[in-house]
């Protein structure tokens, strides 16, 4: 991983611009989440947001501009995305390590935004993994002023009460993201480093079996091998077949031979209240106190 660059600040007043690089979206939510946003920020997106292309939000070509657009706009402090969904993985052959180092822009989103965070990491710019514009209009206040925090630069609070798979300590730059979009990074050259760091996962609607058979990619791909730690998140919509295995059986079972520190428990995903996560910052996973500390 190449070295970390600081991000652009983030401040009340400052401009945000809203993309969506990947699925389309209620405009409905959107406004609401515009509205909330818009009491604080200056806000910057145009009428091509809300294009439907399928279950696109808009073609590649827009979407691809959209996001350029936003990366060389130098009123622009960071880049918020309207919503996941698919569609992500299909731009990164148009973007360039260079232009995203050279903005300094923090992306904020989750879910499918996960290819733009592994994007980000091999830039050595920090991004957010936290949620959308279309899902703060949802977000509770409590929810929504710990979101403005991480994304003005606040360091979070300690995440405590994990629960311990594999014992150890580790240090390393927190990464990842979405399963399902890290397992479809294998083999490419879009895919995060993993040398050296803590390997935060989640997904959602993938079944027990599924959620094996992606851990077993990443295990036979080494990247096991190369992050220090790993840190899970939410697995929601996952109920067990009729075999009766749990997606926590898959992962105990998946990941507690490692070696290395395993903690499942953050409150980070596909859930109401999704704690925000500032990758590419050190942290610390110490499954002994039960804890994971931004350093």
């Amino acid at each position: 991983m190449t070295g970390l660059t600081e991000a652009r600040p983030v401040a009340p007043g400052s401009t945000l611009a809203l993309v969506a690089p990947s699925g389309v979206f209620s405009r409905q939510s959107f406004e609401r989440g515009t509205a909330r946003l818009g009491a604080r920020y200056r806000l910057r997106f145009d009428e091509g947001i809300f294009a439907r292309q399928g279950y696109l939000a808009g073609d590649d070509a827009r979407r691809i501009e959209e996001l350029r657009k936003a990366l060389a706009d130098p009123e622009v402090d960071a880049i918020l995305c309207a919503r996941g969904g698919y569609g992500a993985t299909r731009l990164l052959d148009a973007l360039s390590v260079d232009e995203v180092q050279g903005a300094a822009k923090r992306i904020v989103g989750f879910s499918d935004i996960t290819a733009l965070h592994a994007l980000w990491a091999r830039a050595g710019v920090p991004s957010l993994h936290a949620s959308m514009v279309a899902s703060l209009a949802k977000a509770s206040d409590l929810h929504f002023e710990r979101f403005v925090r991480a994304l003005e630069g606040e360091r979070p609070a300690p995440l405590e009460e994990l629960v311990p798979l594999h014992a150890g300590v580790a240090r390393g730059r927190l990464v990842g993201g979405n399963l399902a979009v890290l397992s479809a990074l294998l083999g490419t050259p879009y895919a995060p480093p993993w040398d050296d760091t803590v390997l935060f996962l989640e997904d959602v609607g993938e079944r027990p079996y599924r959620v094996d058979r992606m851990l077993t990619s990443l295990r036979q791909a080494g990247v096991f091998a190369r992050v220090r730690g790993v840190l899970l998140g939410a697995f929601t919509e996952a109920a067990p077949g009729e075999d009766g295995v749990s997606v926590e059986d898959v992962l105990g079972e998946r990941l507690s031979d490692l070696g290395i520190p395993v903690a499942s428990g953050a409150a980070a995903g596909h859930i109401d209240d999704n704690l925000e996560l500032p990758f590419g910052h050190e942290v610390e996973l110490d499954t002994a106190r039960d804890t994971l500390t931004w350093l």
